[in-house]
């Protein structure tokens, strides 16, 4: 055993199980091997080190030999193999795509949606555990958390300084009008106090949601501590992926196909433009359509009132007779939505082809989970889409006050910046009806494991584009008028608007494909 090694064990008064000594001893490296065992007490918490900790914390592992040497990792990874612990990741699927006829090339991550057993409590334990892991990775990374990072167990009882990494348990506001948090990891918990008069901490911590994985910067002991900072695991684009191909990407979603308040004529005139010799047209190669491509049925009770057709069959033969329309030039994605025919709760698998046979019969169209991740591939270049169609917008503005405040159903790419802080497009377990989780202890597919160059989602009927960190966020329009639920809660939708980014300028262009009478027509 290397003696830098040896050094880490006596020093941290570890107790290391011969499976584990064998497999620091695989490592060609062994600084690697340190740095490996040293986070790894890290994250566990644990003193004892066993097979046991490693096959608990097998994101940890899987990420860290990732990112090794092909020969060191190869080597690394059978021992781990040999040790009985799967280094397999269910949780995304790859699809690789290339047409030689057009030089198109794309990479699609699905989200696992696997759910073939009765779920139990543990499965959600496991879940939870997966995605603090997957958080916690992230954070660590930051340079504000470098320093006095322990893990809950640590912290003792002469006061110091310390960094923590935990899940938000609880949140109250005490007789005195502070803020009293309560933070979990894998080894324990511990409360927070936020005093109301550091306003510019107090409202950090007041933005905080129950199952919020942040870090936080405090002093104290075991028994309280004093935020002075929190950090959220937070996404940066620190270099826009520009094409060399002048090529240009579309963004649709709820099309509400079937529903009276359908704009067909609309959507009809968005159709004939991608037909045509406008140069912006000719330049599109791929198109996101992010959910709600039919009305659904019995979505809400009376929906068979507002039908023009009146099965989901019917809706999706509406539907492929618009997509097969779209040039074969044109890559399209379609992920579903609450409204189609899959599953609400998320993540949710492709739409069924039970009800959407027809789809599954156009070329150029490609069915997705969601969430899902696309890369689109230029060479060496990585333009990367993450596509959700947004259920959870409505809890983030429901239940965080600076949403609230600036009626954020009106500007909804704001709830996506809030999605990018926290790495997570629904992290808010159980608080609104929108949104059921399906839990995976493998990970959880709902974590922004990578900063995307365009979030894209729909749900709202709004466009919308904004910015956050270098990350372009746009919420989708919709081809249908005002629904009587939406003029019951005083929502607006503004349809028929087009996004086209250009991939090798950068250059947005919003086309407004509206027609009035219809407008007129369908309220």
């Amino acid at each position: 055993m290397d003696t830098e090694i040896l050094d880490v064990i006596r020093k941290k008064g570890l107790l290391i199980e011969r499976d584990v000594f064998d497999l620091l001893e695989s490592f060609h490296d062994k600084a690697s091997a340190k740095s490996f065992l040293e986070n790894l007490e890290r994250v566990s918490g644990q003193k004892m080190i066993t097979r046991n900790v490693l096959s608990k914390n097998v994101e940890y592992i899987r990420s860290f030999v990732g990112n090794l040497e092909d020969d060191s990792r190869k080597v690394v990874e059978k021992v781990i193999v040999n040790l009985g612990i799967s280094l397999e990741v269910r949780r995304e699927k790859e699809v690789v795509k290339e047409s030689t006829e057009s030089g198109k090339k794309y990479k699609i991550e699905l989200a696992e949606t696997a759910n073939d057993k009765k779920l139990e409590v543990r499965d959600f334990v496991g879940h939870f555990r997966a995605r603090f892991q997957q958080l916690q990775r992230i954070l660590m990374s930051r340079p504000e958390l470098q320093k006095n990072l322990v893990s809950i167990n640590k912290i003792g009882g002469e006061r110091s300084m310390v960094g923590i990494i935990g899940i938000v348990s609880e949140k109250r506001i005490t007789k005195n009008k502070n803020l009293m948090l309560k933070f979990e990891d894998m080894t324990g918990e511990i409360k927070g106090l936020v005093k109301f008069d550091r306003e510019e901490i107090f409202a950090k911590a007041e933005e905080l949601q129950l199952d919020d994985i942040v870090g936080v910067k405090a002093s104290g002991n075991r028994d309280i501590l004093f935020v002075h900072d929190i950090f959220y695991p937070d996404a940066f684009l620190h270099e826009k992926t520009k094409f060399r191909e002048d090529v240009n990407i579309a963004f649709i979603s709820d099309i509400h196909c079937g529903s009276k308040k359908h704009l067909g004529e609309s959507f009809e005139k968005f159709l004939e433009w991608l037909n045509s010799e406008h140069e912006d047209a000719l330049k599109i190669r791929y198109l996101f359509i992010v959910g709600d491509t039919i009305d659904g049925v019995g979505i809400f009770p009376g929906q068979e009132n507002v039908l023009e057709l009146g099965s989901m069959g019917e809706q999706y033969a509406q539907l492929a007779g618009y997509l097969k329309r779209v040039p074969r030039r044109i890559t399209m994605f379609l992920c579903p939505g609450q409204h189609d025919a899959s599953r609400v709760a998320e993540p949710q698998p492709i739409v069924s082809k039970k009800y959407a046979h027809a789809l599954y019969n156009i070329d150029n169209l490609v069915l997705v989970t969601n969430p899902c991740f696309v890369r689109l591939l230029e060479d060496d270049k990585e333009f990367k889409v993450l596509m959700y169609h947004g259920g959870s917008i409505h809890t983030f503005i429901n239940e965080i006050r600076e949403l609230r405040e600036m009626k954020a159903h009106n500007c909804p790419a704001k709830a996506i910046k809030h999605m990018l802080k926290r790495r997570h497009l629904a992290p808010m377990y159980g608080l609104s009806n929108q949104i059921i989780y399906v839990p995976n202890s493998g990970g959880d597919d709902l974590v922004i494991r990578e900063v995307p160059d365009v979030v894209c989602t729909g749900e709202v009927h709004r466009l919308d584009v904004d910015k956050y960190n270098g990350v372009l966020m746009l919420t989708g329009s919709c081809w249908q008028g005002q629904t009587d639920f939406e003029e019951k809660i005083g929502n607006i939708p503004d349809p028929c608007k087009v996004p086209v980014l250009n991939l090798k300028s950068s250059e947005l262009k919003i086309f407004d494909f509206g027609i009035g009478e219809e407008f007129v027509k369908n309220g």
